[in-house]
């Protein structure tokens, strides 16, 4: 049975070392932090020799994994094999390794996956295995209820209590972000704040995290939410943004999901494309999980739809470039919308 993050971390200290860890999911900071309070202990006991693989890099060979746990350490003796594989997705080849590694560990060497995305679809015998023989921890999403009270035990833990306007002054300000969270709740700890905090306070010291910006409106696109990448959009021409300066910014991910779906129709190799053009692990993560939501097609209609939206914005065509652009971003984000929305409605 999998743990939470919370509960690991609870139980790790007086854990024994298990042979094999997966510790996956969605949130980005959680899984770190395990991972590192996971590494820490090992130093602690020992496991002084890290071999760090990359199992998302071009030309990755799974036999790596069996040579790595078959070969003698060469510093130490006892070592962590480091395995990353952001999309949590081995394949069939990886899916036997991991398998195989599960059956036999080597006892000198404790493996350590971790995994940016994580869902009921990557489950498999090869988690099974793992979760069997070692530990599985998932980093579930903080539901939007529950983000204050994450805060409030965060800010605790630095010794500083907010009072419920405080609270939601902060909880506001980062939108769900556990990582502009965590960095602000990080920056008030080094400003020396601590005890009660008031709304007043809080106000002056927080940094406005939720500053609408180009990035996070693409990045909710990716996250299927179009209530927030509307609402950041709404912000954005509140701020004084033009449709022109957004439109290239939106064009180049859009141009690049449809370039990417291209190949993955023709070849299923989109990702090592990716990975031959150095797109970093998290965004590579973010466009394969849009490729398996829409195809070639509709991003290069939606290229298509968004050239029309700058013809708009200068002029060179009828219409409101931002109820367009608006509209574009809904097929993007949400998938119940493209058979009802195009930019000409």
């Amino acid at each position: 049975m999998s743990l939470g993050v919370d509960s690991f971390l609870n139980t790790l200290a007086k854990a024994p070392i298990k042979p094999v860890y997966l510790i996956a999911g969605a949130e980005a900071l959680l899984v770190q932090e395990a991972a590192d309070a996971l590494r820490q202990k090992l130093r602690a006991e020992g496991y002084s020799e890290r071999i760090v693989i990359d199992a998302d890099a071009g030309g990755f060979d799974w036999n790596d994994l069996h040579q790595h746990g078959a070969s003698m350490s060469l510093f130490a003796s006892l070592r962590l094999l480091d395995l990353r594989l952001p999309t949590g997705k081995p394949g069939k080849e990886g899916a036997q390794a991991l398998l195989e590694f599960c059956q036999s560990p080597p006892p000198d060497t404790v493996l350590l996956v971790t995994c940016q995305d994580w869902s009921s679809k990557h489950g498999g015998k090869w988690s099974e295995a793992i979760d069997q023989r070692g530990e599985l921890v998932e980093a579930r999403s903080i539901k939007p209820g529950e983000i204050g009270y994450w805060i409030s035990r965060r800010l605790s833990a630095k010794g500083i209590k907010a009072d419920a306007e405080a609270l939601q002054i902060l909880t506001a300000r980062v939108e769900g972000n556990l990582l502009a969270a965590n960095q602000e709740i990080d920056k008030l700890a080094m400003q020396g704040v601590q005890g009660a905090v008031t709304a007043a306070q809080m106000q002056q010291w927080v940094a406005d995290s939720s500053r609408f910006d180009v990035f996070k409106l693409i990045d909710a696109c990716y996250d299927r939410d179009f209530p927030r990448a509307s609402r950041i959009l709404r912000g954005l021409r509140a701020e004084g943004e033009q449709v022109p300066a957004l439109v290239p910014m939106v064009g180049k991910e859009l141009f690049n999901l449809a370039y990417y779906a291209r190949i993955q129709e023709e070849s299923r190799r989109a990702q090592a494309a990716m990975q031959a053009d150095k797109h970093w692990q998290s965004k590579q993560a973010q466009m394969l999980r849009m490729l398996d939501s829409g195809n070639a097609r509709l991003f290069e209609d939606l290229c298509r739809q968004l050239a029309d939206v700058d013809r708009m914005s200068k002029g060179r065509l009828g219409g409101d470039a931002w109820v367009a652009l608006e509209r574009v971003l809904a097929q993007w984000a949400d998938a119940k919308l493209r058979s009802r929305v195009s930019v000409c409605a």
